[in-house]
């Protein structure tokens, strides 16, 4: 197998040696489509009071009085919350399109609804209407949905087994660089100021315009190609391309074996992820992993660092919210270079149990800052180690590690369901951390404390490592589990086997 022969060459190595130009063009383009859904997670935060200085406008005209603080929270917390809305409806048709259309034309037509979204987003101060910056939200999170999907399982199936870890991180290096660049242009000097905000919010037009110039350039998925369209010789074409040599044996007999074995389980549905026993472990380890990285407590910090900072007692904390989009891509490229010699599990456990201890410390600072101002320092440490151990291990590996999960048939069913849960949790945190914040003040991370603790707990005894396994390789390790299991034998047989599950 490749991935084994290929052990005792060094990671940098490795990359000269598989890295094309071709693929490179391919997986550079699909993730634009992650580098939207960043920034348009970040976007909002930076110029948030004058987004809100905008609403009030727009109310006092329309009902010649100011707007309450009750309907200036609900309607901006609206305002963040619709993307992950957006979101969980285009997460949950990521699999009608990717089967019909393909994952290369599933890119190509999604960015029709950037454009629609960017002219909502760009006019609604000239319209003074809210209204249509909410539905602009809105649209782009549909978009932001479907490139969750789209790009994870199109990076995935054009990438080398030794390098699909490695690839696959790449989807979450263009979330954060796109969240990191929404907090640059979303400074007042730039454009996070009074006049220029519809233009902040509309530039979102600029990469789909760039993605839309470069996909007929890239190859569809050969995995797509010859096991859901029974194109061989188009796939192996395509094969020589992308891994720049005719020696493409073994990627074609692993693609043949997964398409008989997609012969025999054919197209799934999402009701039969759930009712099959073959399913329902990786589908569940898929759904916790997903949960785990939004539950974190990481969109917190997202969406509200700027308001968190200046609690903090921080003077300039625009700046502060960049130091950690910086710290956050930086953490990205780590995780980058060591998934593949270092694990996916490993790494996940690291990041949940580093993103624990980090908010104990953020919690303690931010509870102590009244009596010690010097605490607000420490507070800045505990957001920036948090945001580095979330991209360590729980911002890019439940991305990537659904797709590896499942062979061709489950695989789009799975990935909207992960997507779906993503979403809705992103959604669940975007609502209501500002009520909940509210409430419980600085001891608001004690709630994510808690969860991440479950989630590592969950992980360690839950989730297996799929390093330098082939797809079918990682679907057959379930299957035999699912037999172990249905015959009655305990969990202790599992692990010495190395299925624990």
């Amino acid at each position: 197998m490749r991935s084994r022969s290929l052990n005792c060459i060094t990671f940098p190595h490795l990359c000269l040696f598989l890295v094309t130009p071709h693929l490179m063009l391919a997986v550079g383009t699909a993730v634009i489509g992650s580098l939207q859904f960043g920034y348009n997670t970040g976007v909002i935060n930076a110029p948030q009071n004058i987004i809100e200085s905008f609403y009030n406008e727009t109310w006092s005209s329309r009902f010649s009085e100011p707007i309450s603080q009750g309907t200036l929270t609900g309607l901006w917390s609206l305002s963040v919350a619709i993307f992950s809305v957006g979101g969980m409806f285009g997460s949950s048709s990521v699999g009608f399109f990717v089967n019909r259309f393909g994952r290369k034309n599933s890119m190509l037509m999604a960015n029709v609804l950037v454009f629609i979204a960017a002219a909502f987003m760009g006019f609604s101060k000239l319209a003074a209407s809210f209204e249509m910056l909410i539905i602009g939200r809105f649209i782009v999170g549909l978009y932001s949905g479907l490139s969750t999907g789209f790009v994870p399982i199109y990076v995935e199936e054009i990438s080398p087994t030794s390098l699909r870890g490695a690839l696959g991180t790449l989807h979450q290096l263009g979330v954060v660089i796109g969240i990191l660049m929404a907090q640059i242009f979303g400074m007042e000097s730039i454009m996070g100021n009074a006049s220029l905000w519809p233009l902040l919010l509309a530039f979102t037009l600029l990469p789909a315009v760039l993605q839309c110039v470069l996909l007929p350039l890239c190859p569809e998925s050969p995995r797509y190609l010859l096991i859901n369209r029974n194109e061989e010789s188009k796939a192996r074409s395509i094969l020589v391309k992308l891994r720049g040599t005719d020696n493409v044996a073994e990627d074609m007999q692993e693609m043949k074996e997964e398409s008989q074995q997609m012969m025999r389980e054919k197209t799934v549905t999402i009701p039969e992820l759930f009712r099959s026993p073959v399913y329902r472990q990786p589908i569940f380890v898929a759904v916790m992993m997903q949960l785990s990285q939004q539950l974190s407590g990481i969109n917190a910090v997202f969406y509200y660092s700027t308001r968190i900072f200046e609690r903090a007692g921080v003077s300039q904390p625009v700046y502060a919210t960049i130091g950690a989009g910086v710290v956050n891509t930086a953490f990205t490229v780590v995780s980058l270079f060591v998934v593949e010699r270092v694990g996916r599990r490993p790494l996940h456990l690291t990041g949940l149990m580093g993103m624990a201890v980090s908010a104990v410390l953020l919690t303690v600072a931010m509870a102590l800052l009244d009596q010690l101002r010097w605490m607000s320092y420490i507070s800045i440490v505990a957001i920036f180690s948090f945001v580095a151990f979330f991209e360590i291990g729980p911002g890019p590996i439940p991305w990537f590690i659904v797709a590896e999960l499942f062979s061709q048939g489950p695989r789009p069913a799975a990935i909207a369901v992960a997507g779906f849960s993503n979403w809705s949790a992103n959604f669940l945190v975007g609502m209501c951390f500002p009520y909940v914040e509210q409430v419980c003040g600085p001891y608001v991370f004690v709630i994510f404390t808690i969860l991440l603790i479950g989630f590592f707990t969950f992980t360690y005894f839950k989730v297996p490592e799929t390093k330098g396994l082939t797809f079918d390789e990682i679907s057959a390790g379930f299957r035999r589990s699912a037999v172990i299991k249905t015959d009655g034998l305990t969990d202790d047989f599992l692990g010495s086997h190395g299925l624990r599950l």
